[in-house]
């Protein structure tokens, strides 16, 4: 139950990580020097979503990625967060933001897969595709 939420988790953040390619190639139209920062964001965003869709497969095999993608954005929400007290003009566009990576980052800390014993580990190395002798 636990890891088909994650898949479902990840196949939406994916798909909206993955939606930033169109900010992106936008903001490559604009000689706006202020944009250019947002544009660099949203294609590492864009990196990352396809990343997660593809982890979707075998999460646990993803653990990293899946922990970088729930720190990263907590870690963005709480820069958005700041700035939204140092714009006041553009704090409820930074408070929005910043409450959807929360929720993100949240949900994917709380769904990830859990670290795998040693035994667990050697056993699938010594009998792939799941064949056991026993």
């Amino acid at each position: 139950m636990r890891e088909k939420a994650l898949k479902v988790v990840l196949v939406l953040v994916g798909l909206l990580f993955t939606a930033a390619i169109y900010p992106a190639v936008m903001l490559l139209n604009t000689t706006d020097a202020a944009n250019t920062g947002d544009g660099m964001m949203m294609s590492i965003y864009f990196t990352l979503g396809l990343f997660l869709l593809l982890s979707v497969r075998n999460p646990a095999e993803h653990r990293s990625l899946i922990a970088f993608a729930a720190w990263s954005s907590l870690a963005h929400a709480a820069e958005m967060g700041t700035m939204g007290i140092h714009m006041p003009e553009q704090r409820t566009g930074f408070e929005v933001g910043s409450g959807v990576l929360i929720l993100i980052g949240i949900a994917l800390l709380a769904l990830s897969p859990r670290k795998q014993s040693a035994d667990a580990i050697s056993s699938r190395a010594a009998f792939p595709g799941g064949a056991s002798p026993i």
